[in-house]
């Protein structure tokens, strides 16, 4: 009886909200931030542009509450002639995918329907009884070792599950994962779940962060948990309250088709094979990992909620607590493991890269900041010391990393009270 009553009150609360607007405007030296220096940021970028180093983009810096500055620039296509980008251009936004599902199964979490110390094995039989692939010293090849204890939920989200991806790496299992071809035939997740479990961890569960399907995993669980699949469970409970009208896994209908942003021709594989994909095409592969699009309007509004403590427009999504847990570092006795992506001065939390030292990363931020960015050149952080949310679209794999850096350091640099 509680959850069918918990179902009928959010049902409710999507019919009211479906049309939210956006989050209030002002002027960026009302929020402490220098107009001249963020000049230099919005030359820089139409410079790119220019250049043909950017194809197109969208940042958006939101302070205090407020959207303080949105730059638009270059082209939603380059390959277009005329196809000039706007603020509401659809991008791929690869793993940009995993907070939103993490927050997903966080809202199941706060329900009480799974604790996340539990074996996933107890909503996912298949990850009963794993073992581990264990290089062998001599000769090439693994062997397989039982796994001291099973991955738990909290495992998943925070990628020391013992899973992987295939692309990071050379390893005996990562190159398992590559034969196995987990996505042939455009999987639904619960094929994908079965094949990924057939096959040996790359880590003992617990001991060491390794990016990986670990967050397609979860989506799998939300899907069991919940009864839904997974988009239809964050369409009722995050996207369509939030007003997130364009994010999902699939942009199916023609008129919105024309505001997908495309990259260089040349400028379309990341990874050692992986191409962009086309989400004009259905998938029944909903990936919670890297599956998703979602434009700058609409991911704003999802930080700015997790920013203000899991509340935005007068609704709550997660408790404060909820989101502070989120955002900590869950590393702990946890290791950092060949390819260690949130890099220097970031640990891990749940989904996010959170950050644990004023100093040593490359950039300025300031402790407790969390970030994440997708392959196809999408980024995002949010600072809560500093009461700000930053949003950068762009389609440029080769370029991702380049931009990373240089859209921190220009912001933090406009940032003068």
């Amino acid at each position: 009886m509680i959850k069918h009553s918990w179902l009928l009150s959010g049902l409710v609360f999507v019919a009211s909200f479906a049309h939210a607007a956006d989050l209030p405007r002002t002027a960026p030296a009302s929020v402490g931030l220098d107009p001249d220096r963020l000049a230099v940021l919005t030359s820089l970028l139409k410079h790119d542009v220019a250049e043909h180093m950017l194809p197109g983009a969208v940042l958006t810096i939101v302070r205090h509450g407020k959207v303080a500055y949105e730059e638009v620039v270059g082209s939603r296509d380059p390959q277009a002639p005329g196809a000039v980008a706007a603020r509401d251009d659809i991008y791929r936004i690869y793993s940009m995918s995993k907070p939103i599902t993490v927050v997903a199964a966080l809202m199941l979490f706060e329900q009480g329907r799974f604790l996340l110390d539990e074996p996933v094995s107890k909503y996912l039989p298949q990850f009963k009884s794993m073992q581990v692939g264990v290089p062998n010293e001599t000769g090439g090849g693994m062997h397989l070792v039982p796994a001291d204890r099973p991955m738990t939920i909290q495992d998943l989200m925070r990628h020391s599950a013992g899973l992987t991806y295939g692309f990071f790496g050379s390893s005996p299992v990562k190159t398992a994962y590559l034969q196995a071809n987990l996505n042939a035939d455009d999987p639904d997740m619960a094929t994908f779940v079965d094949r990924l479990a057939k096959l040996p961890l790359a880590y003992q569960p617990g001991t060491t962060w390794d990016y990986s399907y670990a967050i397609d995993v979860l989506g799998r669980l939300i899907e069991v948990v919940s009864g839904q699949s997974l988009y239809d469970f964050e369409k009722q409970n995050i996207l369509d309250p939030l007003g997130m009208k364009d994010t999902g896994f699939a942009v199916e209908d023609a008129p919105r088709q024309g505001r997908i942003a495309e990259p260089f021709a040349d400028d379309r594989v990341f990874g050692i094979d992986a191409s962009f994909n086309d989400p004009r095409k259905h998938s029944r592969f909903q990936s919670g990992g890297g599956g998703m699009v979602s434009t700058a309007p609409d991911y704003t509004r999802f930080l700015q909620m997790m920013l203000n403590g899991g509340v935005l427009d007068g609704h709550r999504y997660l408790g404060p607590q909820t989101v502070r847990f989120m955002t900590s570092d869950q590393l702990g006795s946890v290791k950092p493991g060949p390819l260690y992506v949130p890099g220097p001065g970031y640990h891990f939390g749940l989904g996010v890269a959170v950050r644990v030292d004023a100093g040593v990363a490359t950039f300025p931020g300031s402790v407790g900041d969390w970030y994440w960015g997708g392959a196809g050149g999408t980024y995002m952080w949010v600072d809560p010391a500093q009461d700000m949310v930053v949003v950068f679209m762009m389609q440029s794999p080769r370029q991702r990393v380049h931009y990373r850096g240089v859209i921190r350091d220009l912001v933090n640099a406009a940032i003068i009270q």
